[in-house]
């Protein structure tokens, strides 16, 4: 079966490679239609490794996928041929600790696509648990259905927050997993979201909501702006969506007494964190790290209207030019969020 392989750093192919296929009875075989090309698919690529996961051994990219189902497993029930669906990347061990507890994210030995050893989904077909696809809404298209797992994240990030109606959010970050946390936010019941980058191009996507004040740290102070903005009170919930150290040096100044700060994005290195200011305002810390029993929200959201992603698809390229959809990516255009791949045929 053709894939889009990563055969070293900064080498990638389109080439047959075998994979495995063998329908189990709780499978189902999904004919591939888009892909969403992930910030850690593209450090893969540029760099190789994330962390302890490197890549030893050539690996198929992408996992942020939809597609048609066009076979099931005897014991499936629940979907049928020719829905349309979006699959969930990460396959836990369903007897875990993790799992049992509906924690199934925090598995240690969850299998995730394009997680090394494990192939991702930019090939034809896939089989996948049935447990984990997911049918697409009538009026939700495939590319919106690719989009759902970054989505995921950042709704994983506004249920970690235990957000209230009315509440002011920052959102440090305005790539895909910031513009996704800013979404999540709104749709958890902030009233405004306070969104912060460097890179004007990223801010502008929200330019038209008037729900969201953009704040391009590089011109102006984000904490002078959220002492402005709340009165000197501070936000009720500070989401960390950039993966920046510095960002720590005045995360917690931006929380109000008593508000929550959630860790999104995730630094290259350990981080230093003021606990004396985290324990005089009670400030209540949490961190995200993928999601759990998320996808079926977030395809509600999308199918009410009450979450528009599609702003947020920049550019789709046939899998014929998959590479130059990388090398497109890797160049990080101050005005892409999210790039795609189509399957032909």
């Amino acid at each position: 079966m053709q894939a889009l392989v990563l055969e070293a750093t900064r080498e990638l192919a389109l080439r047959d490679i075998d994979l495995p296929q063998d329908l189990g009875a709780q499978d189902v075989r999904i004919r591939i239609h888009t892909v969403g090309i992930c910030g850690s698919d593209l450090h893969y690529y540029t760099h190789g490794r994330i962390g302890p996961f490197k890549v030893e051994a050539p690996m198929v990219l992408g996992h942020e996928a939809s597609g048609t189902i066009i076979e099931v497993g005897s014991d499936v029930t629940q979907l049928k041929v020719g829905d349309r669906g979006c699959m969930e990347p990460g396959i836990p061990r369903l007897d875990s600790p993790a799992t049992l507890r509906g924690l199934y994210n925090l598995d240690p030995s969850v299998r995730f696509w394009a997680t090394p050893p494990i192939h991702g989904c930019l090939t034809g077909s896939v089989v996948h648990p049935a447990a984990f696809t997911y049918r697409l809404p009538d009026n939700v298209s495939f590319a919106e259905g690719a989009i759902v797992e970054p989505l995921s994240i950042g709704l994983q990030a506004a249920t970690k927050a235990r957000m209230k109606p009315g509440d002011t959010a920052v959102v440090i970050g305005a790539g895909t997993i910031g513009a996704m946390t800013a979404l999540a936010a709104l749709a958890g019941g902030a009233a405004r979201v306070i969104l912060a980058d460097v890179v004007a191009e990223k801010l502008a996507h929200f330019a038209n909501n008037p729900a969201v004040i953009t704040v391009d740290v590089s011109q102006r102070s984000l904490t002078d702006v959220v002492q402005q903005v709340t009165e000197g009170w501070g936000a009720d919930v500070v989401f960390e969506a950039s993966g920046h150290a510095g960002v720590y040096q005045t995360l917690l100044d931006l929380v109000c007494p008593g508000g929550c700060a959630v860790l999104v994005g995730m630094p290259p290195g350990p981080v230093a964190l003021d606990v004396v200011t985290m324990q005089t305002k009670e400030v209540r810390l949490e961190s995200v790290f993928r999601y759990a029993n998320i996808f079926p929200r977030a395809l509600a959201l999308l199918s009410s209207g009450m979450i528009d992603v599609k702003p947020f698809i920049s550019r789709s390229f046939p899998f014929s030019q998959g590479i130059e959809a990388f090398e497109e990516a890797a160049r990080g255009r101050p005005q892409d969020v999210k790039i795609q791949i189509e399957m032909e045929g």
